[in-house]
């Protein structure tokens, strides 16, 4: 009778346990299922914000950030993507609200410290921005976007010094970050720097073969080195990464003009028309270049585009004047083309006196 009465103890014992182990756990179990199905609903409103904002929809993006913030007032993120509504709403003392409020729940968020400099920026508060940068790569020294941000700061304030070793820093982190060589790239050149800013540029093009600009960087150094093939093949490059790469074909055309390579120019500066239909300094050398192979008519469709599309192109009217008066031998169109050169501002010995001497 002992043993089984007492087996019977242990096994009600054993549910009245479970009773009261479910009885107190139930409540927990069921808030933190609760909590998780809010966190959910707060990552789809943030991930739904996110997408909007990419898509330019601020509108929807701003209502998906404030249901965020209604169901959680202490999102960082909630108020992050709100601060970035703003900034691309062009309110930028509403975006660096939220973006303080944003920090003080996550002080060391790097990606909302380069936004709030970039709002201080927009502000005129650069020793701000600066600070924030500052902040930023402090929480993350490997945070490429703050240091490209904190050197273009440098370069806004003439100071290339601080510009250059922010870029180097840039690349002690991300050896073949393209922004940074392409920056520090024009850096030496303006600093007059000719073989850094030429092997940097090199450098470019070697980890980015597809950057044109980089290409293009270096085919204006090597032109301004007197290596013209190097600066044909770089600019061919360049209009090979990006075929509408209207100031590559114009430069391609002025060299092989230079070069006495009258179809390949012709070729460039039709493509600069095709792509800038406004581009009057192709017509201008179209024009010259018509004019040098004694197609006169073309000459003077191109000569006539020019200032037709720019009245005020004080070169353009020189240009125009000197056809008429030495290819066509029209002194009044000539005359006329010169009066305007000078009302623009031009001033040549030459137009002086024919105008002195010309018809009132």
């Amino acid at each position: 009778m002992r043993g089984p009465i007492g087996n019977r103890f242990v096994v009600r014992a054993v549910w009245v346990l479970g009773f009261v182990l479910l009885s107190f756990t139930s409540p927990s179990i069921c808030l933190s299922a609760s909590q998780t199905a809010r966190q959910d609903d707060v990552r789809s409103h943030l991930d739904r914000g996110e997408a909007l904002l990419r898509q330019g929809n601020l509108k929807g993006a701003a209502e998906a950030a404030r249901r965020v913030l209604d169901q959680n007032p202490s999102s960082a993120e909630g108020h992050y993507l709100l601060g970035r509504v703003f900034l691309n709403d062009r309110k930028p003392d509403k975006a660096a609200e939220e973006f303080t409020r944003s920090l003080a729940l996550q002080p060391a968020s790097p990606g909302v410290l380069r936004d709030l400099a970039g709002v201080y920026v927009v502000q005129g508060k650069l020793a701000n921005a600066e600070q924030a940068l500052s902040r930023a790569i402090e929480a993350d020294p490997t945070h490429v976007e703050s240091y490209l941000s904190l050197a273009k700061l440098h370069e806004r304030r003439q100071d290339q010094s601080s510009a250059k070793k922010t870029y180097q820093r840039v690349l002690a982190v991300e050896p073949n970050q393209p922004e940074a060589l392409f920056h520090l790239a024009m850096l030496h050149d303006n600093l007059g720097e000719s073989k850094e800013a030429r092997a940097t540029a090199a450098r470019l093009t070697a980890a980015s073969p597809k950057h044109a600009e980089g290409w293009y960087l270096s085919g204006k150094l090597a032109e301004k080195n007197g290596d013209l093939a190097e600066a044909v093949s770089a600019y061919q490059q360049a209009v090979a990464a990006k075929p509408d790469f209207v100031a590559a074909h114009y430069n391609l055309g002025f060299i092989y003009r230079s070069q006495d390579k009258p179809k390949e120019a012709e070729r460039e500066f039709l493509e600069v028309l095709r792509y800038r239909p406004e581009y009057v300094d192709a017509y201008i050398s179209l024009g010259a270049m018509y004019t040098g192979m004694n197609r006169l008519e073309e000459a003077e469709q191109a000569y006539e585009k020019a200032v037709a599309i720019r009245p005020d192109h004080a070169e353009a009217r020189y240009n125009v004047g000197v056809f008429y008066e030495l290819y066509r031998k029209d002194m009044p169109r000539a005359l006329a083309q010169y009066r305007k050169y000078r009302e623009l501002g031009g001033r040549d010995e030459r137009v002086e006196r024919i105008v002195g001497a010309g018809p009132p």
